[in-house]
């Protein structure tokens, strides 16, 4: 206890190194938790299940997949010709309508990127939506049944709401993009709530497709240039990876599917597949941004408490004159910064996770289609962990010099 009260009163005197040491201590361990994060997040999504997991068909030989949305009603059971064959326990298909409210002036504020799909699929096929509190199941559950009424509704993200400069109720007309010529009236009827969708939005697939359809009786018979290729993703629910193997099995040998081709894989494999674009950006943040972080935090801390000790030599031979020995020295110099250490790393892992998770909706760093990334709960602990260790491990020079320090060359000074 009383080495404990000479780590607190050093710590208290030396207040200006004190402060800058944890100050860089604080942002490093900031972006370490940041990185981490992200990483954390990836590798959930990236690894495979066990149960209720989620597979994705989609075009094999093409990306963007682009398939015939006469695949739709085979791909979601599955291929099942039997009554022996595996049907999924849910599906759902995407289609991609890209639009913007200025044709003329098209810009990122103005354009908006929806995924035309069966409402009711949003809660039980959508990741994150399927076990939203309470209150947020509720009031996207009527934005839901809406647009189960209403054709016509749209449910968005609330970034995008706020760029688009529009609200719950108001009516936009989309001028198509991908869909050139398709032009579709949306009444927003809900936002989703904060988080990964934010800058996402949902259409109703019917009435996408009614508008595909309707096209060659405005155009002398001749069919959109997507009419054939609108179905863009299928995703579908197995119970586990047998009953994976057996629908992928089921695809693939499957006479309905030869132009184009498809394939089934897992949804942990194709969003990895997917991401294989990032590679290089992934890879230089997990093994070469976030260990740097660490280094430099050691280094500082190096510097913070060498300084320190290189100041405090005659105390240091005065309280070996005093009894204390070269242990005792050596435990109180590391404490010091490991006391210093932990508790700038605690602070920043705690207002990051905070700042970011209640306040700042995720960190915006979109990578692939995941638009924000919030904090993992696991920085609450990984903040004072990681301050400590590489503070306490910067430290161990300056503490074994403190506690060689030899009595009568720092006297033989003395004038």
């Amino acid at each position: 206890m009383k080495l404990l009260g000479l780590m607190l009163k050093n710590i208290r005197r030396n207040w200006i190194a004190s402060i800058l040491a944890s100050a860089a201590t604080i942002m490093l361990v900031l972006m370490v938790t940041l990185v981490w994060s992200v990483l954390s997040f990836l590798d959930q999504v990236t690894a495979e299940k066990s149960k209720d997991l989620k597979a994705i068909i989609t075009e094999r030989w093409q990306i963007p997949s682009q398939m015939p949305y006469s695949y739709a009603a085979t791909l979601t059971e599955g291929a099942a010709r039997t009554d022996d064959d595996i049907r999924p326990i849910d599906s759902m298909t995407w289609s991609f309508y890209g639009g913007t409210t200025d044709i003329k002036n098209r810009t990122l504020d103005n354009t908006l990127f929806a995924f035309a799909m069966e409402p009711q699929k949003l809660r039980t096929m959508m990741d994150d939506l399927d076990s939203l509190p309470p209150d947020q199941a509720a009031e996207l559950d009527a934005a839901i049944a809406k647009m189960d009424e209403n054709r016509l509704g749209t449910i968005v993200g609330l970034d995008r709401l706020e760029a688009l400069g529009k609200r719950v109720g108001d009516r936009i007309k989309l001028f198509g993009i991908n869909y050139r010529g398709i032009d579709l009236e949306l009444e927003i009827v809900g936002t989703f709530p904060r988080g990964r969708y934010d800058k996402s939005a949902v259409i109703h697939r019917d009435y996408l497709n009614a508008a595909v359809d309707a096209w060659p009786r405005e155009h002398n018979g001749e069919e959109h240039p997507l009419a054939q290729k609108s179905l863009n993703l299928v995703w579908i629910k197995v119970p586990d990876s047998d009953a994976f193997q057996k629908v992928a099995d089921q695809i693939s040998s499957s006479p309905y599917y030869s132009s184009p081709a498809v394939k089934c894989e897992t949804a942990s494999s194709g969003i990895g597949s997917f991401l294989d674009a990032y590679r290089d950006l992934i890879w230089g943040m997990r093994y070469l941004l976030a260990p740097a972080c660490l280094a430099t935090v050691a280094v500082v801390m190096s510097i913070a408490i060498g300084i320190g000790v290189r100041k405090r030599q005659m105390e240091l031979a005065v309280m070996k004159v005093l009894g204390f020995r070269p242990r005792q020295i050596l435990i109180m110099v590391l404490g010091e910064s490991l006391l210093l250490g932990t508790a700038a790393g605690l602070i920043s892992s705690w207002a990051t996770w905070y700042l970011v998770n209640n306040l700042l909706g995720g960190i915006p760093f979109p990578i692939a289609f995941f638009p924000s990334f919030m904090i993992d709960d696991g920085a609450l602990w990984w903040g004072p962990a990681v301050g400590g260790g590489a503070a306490l491990l910067g430290s161990v020079w300056p503490a074994w010099s403190a506690c060689r320090v030899k009595v009568s060359e720092v006297f033989s000074k003395v004038t």
